[in-house]
């Protein structure tokens, strides 16, 4: 069945005509029983992206907009402050980057990854926008404290990828309130990043979040394969250096440097990652299948995961 005939925030089929799932529209409001268009085209979003960037809490390199749901009128609409949902719009340089990003996330979602809600949502010129909730809103205006790795170790946007994973594991060390948990959590998150070609987790997609009292990394986001954008995809495995080295990473550099020697990890908890990603790929070819990539992008992806299975013995 054509990718238009699925739900593009829960990827079930549905009947012709229709743009959602009910199950879909739940999650976003148990009282939601449509959802508008976004009432503006993928440019136009990029171009209300650039005008409120200065005023808006959510920044960086990909355009991205604050919004609310507004379910009596069943449509979300921008905002510059207290906004509950971060909208990204599809980019020209990038092809299928909402849809890229929203696979990558439900792939997370099967690995045993917090996630938060997320999802794809049409615009006015039919084109695909990444919606995703944001996890650092209690609602009332109220905030969570949530600190990126870059504020904690003293970098800057511009120096978000000068440092290593050997010192994301320090600062777990030193700020969570149960270290141990975060270390296992964050070696999960590294060889899934690997898999999938995520090749851009640097400080500042790292986060610490405080929730009654606990520190502890928050929520995944901002994870896309971008190794599909580059012609040689082995140009980097990682955003930051591992055992100094950000490509030809070994399976012994995963198991036995990063997670017996640096993370410090049990034999129990290192094999209990693994059995939660064998499980997880076992899923990820029909979320693959499923996406609303079209199919040489999905080739793509499958190849990537292919070839990095490979040098991890999965």
């Amino acid at each position: 069945m054509k990718s238009e005939h699925r739900c593009p925030i829960t990827y079930e089929d549905i009947p012709v005509g229709s743009r959602y799932s009910q199950r879909g529209l739940r999650r976003l409001s148990t009282t939601l029983a449509d959802l508008r268009d976004l009432p503006y085209s993928a440019e136009e979003q990029i171009i209300e992206a650039r005008k409120r960037s200065s005023k808006m809490s959510i920044q960086g390199v990909q355009p991205k907009l604050s919004a609310k749901l507004r379910v009596k009128e069943s449509i979300f609409s921008l905002v510059e402050q207290g906004g509950t949902y971060i909208l990204k719009p599809p980019q020209r340089l990038y092809p299928f980057l909402p849809e890229n990003e929203d696979l990558c996330m439900k792939m997370a979602g099967a690995a045993r990854i917090p996630v938060p809600m997320h999802g794809l949502i049409y615009a006015q010129d039919g084109t695909l926008t990444y919606f995703v909730k944001r996890f650092d809103r209690m609602g009332r205006g109220k905030k969570r404290p949530l600190e990126d790795f870059a504020q904690l170790s003293g970098k800057s946007r511009d120096t978000k990828y000068g440092s290593s994973m050997e010192q994301v594991v320090s600062i777990i060390n030193e700020h969570c309130s149960f270290p141990m948990i975060e270390r296992m959590e964050l070696f999960r998150r590294t060889l899934f990043c690997f898999l999938v070609g995520n090749e851009d987790m640097h400080l500042k997609n790292f986060s610490l979040l405080t929730v009654d009292g606990k520190i502890a990394l928050s929520p995944a986001y901002d994870m896309v394969n971008t190794s599909i954008y580059y012609a040689d995809s082995s140009v980097e495995e990682l955003a930051m250096p591992l055992k100094g080295k950000k490509k030809n990473l070994t399976r012994n550099d995963f198991l036995k440097y990063f997670a017996q020697e640096r993370l410090q990890l049990e034999s129990g908890a290192i094999e209990s990652v693994l059995e939660s990603l064998h499980e997880a790929i076992q899923q990820w070819e029909q979320w693959i299948a499923r996406s609303f990539l079209d199919e040489p992008f999905q080739e793509a992806f499958r190849q990537i995961v292919n070839r990095r299975r490979a040098v991890l013995e999965f």
